[in-house]
């Protein structure tokens, strides 16, 4: 097995298998977060050249797309329905309609995404650490720099997933070395000590990491990608100050600015500013944006290019956010049909009432603009006599909830592998962008009472939208989550953020698309259950449950 780096269209692509495989947490004689390496491709034999340190990397920068890429609609519906700004769409889907006797600590979500935690991520990035701390040979590093930059890569990884783990479960085990024989006695450390050990990675790779003017390939980690992890981390710690600094770092470097002017590849087509940041091909710097911090890469026709065990989905955000518009048919009975435009949507997950009509009062806002929300629908079946005309208003309960609904135009994109029925695309996906480095040291003002300087950030990215400015008096964190929705709608992942914020309960019983989500939910919820296996396998101490599970 190898990893392997492909040069294409001044990308990184990561290719190929992992470069050893943990324990499964699964395992009823082998310890839930026992991180021996047991590739043949062993650290001892890889880990004694650049080469080698790049080989792991990549395959960390791999598993790190993985979070959106292990399945189908894992991401989805991690991150989504059970939210404010989502809910289930089609009638055969379970999820939140009912939070008593979906979110278990059985829950194929809640155990996969501590899987994909403790069972890749954390042995990746903990191998690459431990072994790059032992190179004293000048001969592998030439600098203490050098070897600091690899480190900082994957302390950023590391320090990336343990804040995903504080946001969703609360306090979790900590595991910072390799861990070489089973080991049954995992303790859950505070969600405090949890944050504070991201803190210190991120802290790390804020140091180390290069700056992004010297970050060569699209998709690679630079300095500012960690201090804007970083601002989110200390504001879950408190330290407000610290969260203003860190976010200035990015937004005063001179190295990233909002676009408030068109760019890339589609400026001689119809749209405005912040439909060419979603456009194909614009998501990266090489494109003329300024605003990408961290971008996930597809690549269609290339090995490893997509997402997903199989690498061959792509970006899947239209397969699940989008409408299942080939189950509307025309009067004349001729079902839609997928098109290199509207792709192929499921309706596996959509927005609420709450997200595609109640926030959109402002009428100058760009982001509700036609270029960038999708309201009108038409029969597009060349064999309907109907063909080009707008669809009829819809009577049927199914269609108004999964078939035919707005939604953002961002999760559209040029079809996978040039098949506009794959259900995916090939569009590059944010992880983080400047608009949201903004929307956080927004944040940190707010809480630290400064909110006039918390007005100020917030007008910066309604500026660009063409919206009107908010007054100090108006922010709170309810409206600093609006404008994260109006901003941010489907791209941050929504439920992390609810709970990290403490808001996610309240939010929930307000604006839920579905009764039945709004009524069920308790206040316990505002937390996952850890996995059960977990507890069950780690028979040398008591891993805690979450009260209320």
């Amino acid at each position: 097995m190898k990893n392997l780096i492909v040069l294409q269209s001044h990308k990184i692509i990561l290719l190929g298998s992992l470069l050893f495989i943990s324990l499964a947490l699964t395992s009823c004689k082998d310890d839930f977060l026992n991180e021996e390496p047991l590739s043949s491709l062993s650290a001892d034999n890889t880990l004694v050249s650049q080469a080698g340190f790049e080989q792991y990397l990549n395959g960390l920068y791999w598993a790190s797309r993985q979070e959106y890429g292990r399945s189908d609609n894992l991401f989805f519906i991690t991150n989504f329905p059970g939210t404010d700004v989502g809910e289930d769409a089609g009638a055969e889907y379970y999820t939140y309609r009912n939070w008593t006797t979906y979110l278990t600590p059985i829950n194929p979500e809640v155990n996969d995404n501590w899987n994909w935690a403790y069972s890749t991520m954390l042995p990746q990035a903990n191998t690459i650490i431990v072994y790059a701390n032992k190179i004293r040979d000048t001969k592998i590093f030439e600098s203490e720099e050098q070897k600091n930059a690899v480190i900082a890569q994957a302390r950023f990884f590391r320090g990336y997933t343990y804040n995903f783990l504080a946001n969703l479960y609360g306090g979790v085990p900590i595991v910072d070395t390799i861990i070489t024989a089973p080991k049954f006695d995992y303790v859950r450390s505070t969600r405090q000590e949890v944050y504070e050990f991201a803190k210190r990675d991120l802290e790390f790779a804020a140091k180390w990491l290069p700056t992004l003017d010297k970050v060569k390939l699209d998709g690679k980690l630079s300095r500012g990608v960690a201090n804007h992890l970083l601002t989110e981390v200390y504001i879950s710690l408190g330290e407000y100050d610290k969260a203003i600094a860190s976010a200035s770092q990015v937004i005063e470097s001179g190295l990233y600015k909002l676009m408030t002017t068109r760019f890339g590849k589609h400026t001689n087509q119809p749209g405005d500013v912040y439909s060419d940041l979603f456009k194909v091909g614009n998501q990266n710097r090489s494109s003329g944006n300024l605003e990408s911090l961290f971008v996930w890469q597809f690549e269609g026709f290339t090995a490893g290019g997509g997402a997903g065990d199989n690498s061959n989905n792509g970006n899947s955000s239209i397969r699940n956010l989008g409408p299942f518009l080939t189950k509307i048919s025309s009067p004349d009975g001729f079902r839609n049909i997928p098109t290199r435009e509207l792709g192929r949507g499921v309706g596996r997950a959509r927005g609420t009432n709450y997200a595609l009509y109640d926030i959109w009062k402002d009428s100058s806002d760009m982001r509700n603009s036609p270029y960038n929300f999708r309201r009108d629908f038409f029969y597009n079946n060349p064999s309907s006599q109907y063909y080009g005309q707008h669809v009829l208003p819809i009577t049927n309960a199914e269609d108004s909830l999964r078939n035919l609904y707005p939604y953002p135009r961002k999760i559209e994109g040029e079809p996978w592998d040039n098949n506009p029925s794959s259900g995916g695309i090939t569009n590059d996906r944010y992880v983080y962008r400047l608009a949201e480095t903004y929307l956080l040291r927004a944040e940190a003002y707010f809480r630290k009472g400064d909110l006039t300087n918390a007005a100020a950030d917030i007008n910066k990215v309604r500026s660009r939208a063409g919206a009107a400015p908010v007054t100090a008096g108006n922010v709170s964190l309810d409206y600093i989550l609006d404008e994260r929705t109006r901003e941010l709608l489907f791209e941050e992942p929504r439920r992390k953020t609810l709970i990290r914020m403490n808001k996610l309960v309240e939010r929930v019983r307000q604006f839920a698309l579905l009764e039945t989500s709004r009524t069920t939910i308790q206040d316990f919820h505002g937390l996952w259950p850890i996995p059960q296996k977990a507890i069950d396998v780690n028979t040398g101490a008591k891993l805690e449950q979450n009260p209320g599970y």
